[in-house]
């Protein structure tokens, strides 16, 4: 595989090595067992092969610490997965050594997979694998037949042949393409409400195409030359000779469309600033301050992780709760009938009356990431009576719609943010309303060396200062990181209480989108515990579609953490991971006394938000 072009090319040269093997022929492919190609060849070779995994002798004079590995799959009759089998001694293995533990890892962690496949879990199909047959023959219409799968690793789906098959069916196959901004809507999210879009669609198989924020700038006609070939692979067999497969879509939502701004960084890459309205309803909850059809939102968007909204937040006019600016805005507000959906409006001055409510949060993780804070709301409620500082550092600034939010609903923080590219900080000052001050501070620092220099920090000091619960009482002679001196004569606590880690990953090859994987290695992870207080609390937040990689991610932070936590939600592919640095951990009988501290700390003007973020803490569940 090229890295620098991602997976593509290792996935089509697989796909053609299966396509040509016939029964009982083997493919075999020496390999350094990088993460990024066992995972490939595990997942390729999932269904309807035996996979064994061999060490390639070597030489005394060659490096021990890096082994050659043989990859061996056979293609069997039969497509139920089989564990894969290591045809070595463990102690072969150096398991002390990155490659080691890495080969350990991945076989568990397939193995693991592979056995939730044999106990028939809710789980998520490759197209591929459904060619094989794994859930029967796909030309064949079986009623009431509804799987979950993945069309090129590019795209959710879920597959529904009609619950009672007629003649009346108007299509004998169909796609419904489900915009981001809709998929947490019961119609589409919920199993009962997908057999209501199935019997409205009138196709005999209905395939709904589950779109995310990968997709939101892509043109729906690129979108359906894209599925296209996926899906013919998937149509049953029809008595109509050439019948076409018809696409139909909910409302992507988006009513108006504005490009304030078009950057590019040399760290980040395309930045695109933008202001959209959403139609009514879309993209809105209970917890809006506002009317849905007075609503603006401005986006961030960084084109290099395929076109990701970084950012989302909320507009408001500069004078919105007077009568002059209430006749104002329905005079400015955009009619739907004047304008097509998703069409660009012309610049004006009321742009300059618009700013961001920092009250308010649009994205669902954010909302998770503050509700991790009943982990350690006793704890936060001891610091605040005995007026210690409590620090929170956020690595990953973005259009500081996070670090701002912290800052008005926990005045008690004191926060850094840590941003790589100061192009970013210069977005989030000018289109977001970002503003420092004594308890809110920016560093344009590495993320990953700021914290490896605070755990160094410590441990240099450490035994020199008194340690009263984790919080050291600092004296003269202080050293300093970067521009941030820690340990400074009278300021308090220094090490960190809440590390949050929100920043996307460059490397679209990697299968990781959040967070960069330098930031769920072993060596950053010990230095992000040696940071924290001794009730500290470490917050990641991940995105990725690989269940290996996400179980790797998981199995590395067991090793560092004692307690890891996990908030799974439901709108997208974000999950939010909590680790405590004490060894005494909460337990899930100790939740609902947690929820009642943390909703005692929010200041929170708008009931209706705070009410979010306590129902996302109830969410929270212990990884064992």
């Amino acid at each position: 595989m090229e890295p620098q072009l991602g997976p593509q090319l290792g996935n089509q040269y697989l796909s053609e090595v299966k396509r040509v093997l016939k029964s009982k022929g083997r493919f075999v492919c020496l390999t350094l067992a990088e993460s990024h190609v066992i995972g490939l060849l595990f997942s390729k070779f999932r269904f309807g092969w035996e996979v064994s995994i061999h060490i390639i002798p070597q030489m005394p004079s060659e490096n021990p610490n890096l082994r050659t590995f043989a990859f061996v799959a056979e293609k069997q009759t039969s497509p139920l997965p089989n564990q894969i089998t290591p045809l070595f001694n463990p102690l072969c293995l150096d398991c002390d050594t990155a490659q080691g533990r890495g080969v350990c890892e991945a076989l568990e962690i397939e193995n693991k997979i592979r056995c939730g496949y044999g106990n028939d879990s809710d789980i998520t199909y490759a197209l591929e694998d459904l060619k094989l047959g794994v859930k029967g023959n796909m030309m064949d219409l079986c009623p009431g037949r509804r799987i979950q799968l993945t069309l090129d690793d590019r795209y959710r789906a879920v597959l529904l042949d009609a619950q009672k098959q007629s003649d009346q069916f108007m299509f004998h196959c169909a796609v419904f393409l489900v915009p981001k901004m809709r998929t947490h809507e019961w119609l589409f999210s919920s199993v009962e409400g997908q057999w209501k879009v199935v019997e409205s669609s009138k196709a005999a198989r209905l395939i709904l195409v589950q779109l995310d924020s990968s997709h939101f700038n892509a043109n729906m006609d690129e979108i359906q030359k894209d599925l296209s070939p996926l899906v013919m692979q998937l149509a049953p067999k029809s008595d109509q000779k050439g019948a076409k497969i018809p696409y139909m879509t909910a409302s992507d939502g988006i009513k108006h469309r504005q490009v304030l701004q078009q950057i590019t960084s040399s760290l980040t890459g395309p930045i695109v600033i933008e202001d959209v309205t959403y139609e009514d309803d879309v993209n809105v909850d209970a917890a809006s301050p506002f009317p849905s059809n007075e609503l603006m939102f401005r986006l961030l968007t960084f084109q290099r992780t395929m076109n990701l909204v970084q950012s989302e937040a909320l507009l408001t006019k500069q004078l919105l709760f007077t009568e002059s600016s209430a006749s104002e805005r329905r005079r400015l507000s955009p009619s739907s009938k004047s304008k097509k959906k998703g069409s660009s409006k012309p610049k004006d001055e009321s742009i300059n009356n618009l700013k961001v409510h920092h009250g308010y949060l649009a994205s669902a993780y954010h909302i998770g990431i503050i509700s991790g804070f009943m982990l350690i709301s006793s704890r936060l409620e001891i610091l605040l009576s005995a007026e210690k500082r409590v620090e929170a550092v956020v690595v990953g600034l973005g259009a500081g719609l996070l670090p701002m939010f912290l800052h008005g609903c926990m005045p008690f923080l004191h926060i850094k943010a840590v941003e790589l590219d100061p192009i970013i900080f210069d977005v989030a000052k000018k289109y977001f309303g970002f503003v420092e001050d004594s308890q809110l501070e920016v560093h344009i620092a590495d993320g990953i060396q700021f914290i490896k220099e605070v755990a160094a920090t410590i441990n240099l000091v450490s035994s020199t200062r008194d340690i009263i619960d984790g919080h050291t009482l600092p004296k003269a002679g202080s050293p300093s990181v970067g521009n941030v001196t820690y340990y400074k004569e009278g300021t308090g606590t220094c090490k960190i209480d809440v590390l949050i880690i929100d920043v996307d990953s460059s490397d679209s090859s990697s299968g990781l989108t959040c967070p960069a994987a330098d930031f769920v290695e072993p060596c950053f992870l010990t230095a992000a515990k040696r940071s924290l207080s001794d009730h500290g609390l470490l917050i990641v937040n991940l995105v990725t579609r690989s269940a290996a990689i996400r179980e790797n991610i998981i199995s590395r932070m067991k090793e560092v953490f004692i307690h890891i936590f996990s908030l799974q939600l439901e709108e997208d592919v974000n999950e939010v991971i909590f680790a405590l640095s004490m060894e005494d951990s909460i337990s899930e009988d100790q939740f609902p006394d947690a929820v009642v501290k943390l909703k005692k700390l929010l200041k929170i003007e708008r009931p209706e938000m705070s009410h979010k973020i306590i129902e996302s803490a109830k969410k929270i569940k212990c990884l064992q």
